[in-house]
């Protein structure tokens, strides 16, 4: 087939499950701000006792209006990788929607997906039969969610006065707090987080390094030289930390308090920086580089790489007993209203089933 036909007819399978759902009807893409674009960040940085100077990027305010889609190139996985994914597989496009929005998917026990919209400050449930609803609103610019072992939900939002957030079992403020000063203070992007089976969590925060929420909220930073923090993931075990660095994975050794130690470079991309990531049954990992997704063995060998759209930004297994990869991928900047997709690749292996991601 060639390039041009699998562009129209994968844009049509995405055309038609939109028009079924209707995400650009039934759900505002929202205008919702990140932290360092808001005017009032100034006055807080004010109050700061030691501050960082705030992350800036050109960006115009999303336009909720916008329904336009555009189509995305699904390239073919012409190479497998041995026992994880079988040659010639292709994505398969699930859902699609308009603004800033689809970050820090994590599974459901139906086999669905929820995640977190920055745009429209909310998080979105979709099940598996790809219909979906709003479970969560009025949240602060939310970025990426994680549910613990012990089914607790957590929240990473990025308005003015970022916060981890605890969703389930009841709705409060966990951490918002760094050595006395609001996570303004240290400037960067807060990203992507983690919760443990001890009631703590791990973030990121991109340009600032990353931090770990004791379970009484008591932060920590973490890491020597480690500033350029997207993704981060625990292992199955949760004895081992992994977080991206630029084009670089890092590893950590988790003590029983959930502090780190004994920091080390795990795996090098193949290329890009490295964003969200997953394991799998086996430990292995699962990173996300911006058009593909590395896949490397506990001991950090790189078994090879699964090629994607210009865009996939995050990754996580789901589906009946998560034997599908999903992926997000966003088409565009904070310049204007960006389109984002979720899209799926059957897989060999299985995700690991002890924890929503």
């Amino acid at each position: 087939m060639n390039s041009n036909k699998f562009i129209l007819l994968a844009f049509c399978f995405a055309a038609s499950a939109v028009a079924a759902q209707s995400p650009t009807e039934y759900f505002n893409a929202g205008s919702s701000l990140q932290s360092w674009q808001d005017p009032g960040l100034s006055e807080v940085l004010e109050e700061c006792s030691n501050p960082a100077d705030p992350i800036a990027f050109p960006f115009t305010r999303s336009d909720p209006a916008h329904t336009q889609i555009q189509a995305i190139e699904l390239p073919p996985v012409n190479e497998g990788i041995d026992g994880i994914v079988a040659d010639n597989s292709a994505w398969e496009m699930v859902w699609a929607w308009n603004g800033n929005n689809t970050d820090g998917p994590i599974a459901t026990e139906d086999g669905g997906l929820m995640f977190a919209n920055n745009d429209a400050s909310n998080v979105i449930r979709l099940s598996p039969d790809g219909s979906a609803e709003i479970v969560y609103a009025n949240l602060n610019t939310p970025g990426a969610l994680s549910r613990n072992k012990q089914g607790e939900l957590f929240v990473l939002e990025r308005g003015l006065n970022p916060a981890v957030k605890q969703l389930e079992p009841q709705r409060q403020i966990f951490a918002d707090t760094y050595q006395g000063d609001p996570l303004d203070c240290v400037g960067g992007i807060v990203n992507d987080l983690v919760a443990d089976a001890k009631g703590g969590v791990y973030f990121t925060i991109t340009q600032a390094g990353f931090y770990y929420a004791d379970p009484e909220g008591e932060i920590t930073r973490y890491g020597n030289n480690v500033v350029g923090t997207n993704g981060i993931i625990l292992s199955p075990e949760e004895d081992v930390l992994y977080v991206t660095n630029g084009p670089v994975v890092m590893a950590f050794d988790v003590r029983e308090d959930g502090s780190l130690f004994n920091q080390r470079e795990f795996g090098t991309l193949s290329s890009g920086g490295g964003d969200g990531m997953a394991v799998d049954n086996q430990g292995r990992l699962y990173v996300s580089t911006g058009s593909s997704v590395d896949v490397f063995a506990t001991d950090g060998e790189r078994l090879g790489t699964i090629p994607g759209p210009q865009g996939l930004h995050g990754v996580v297994f789901s589906g009946e007993d998560k034997r599908f990869l999903y992926a997000i991928v966003l088409r565009g900047t904070f310049q204007g209203m960006p389109d984002n997709w979720i899209i799926r690749i059957p897989i060999e292996t299985q995700g690991y089933l002890g924890r929503a991601k």
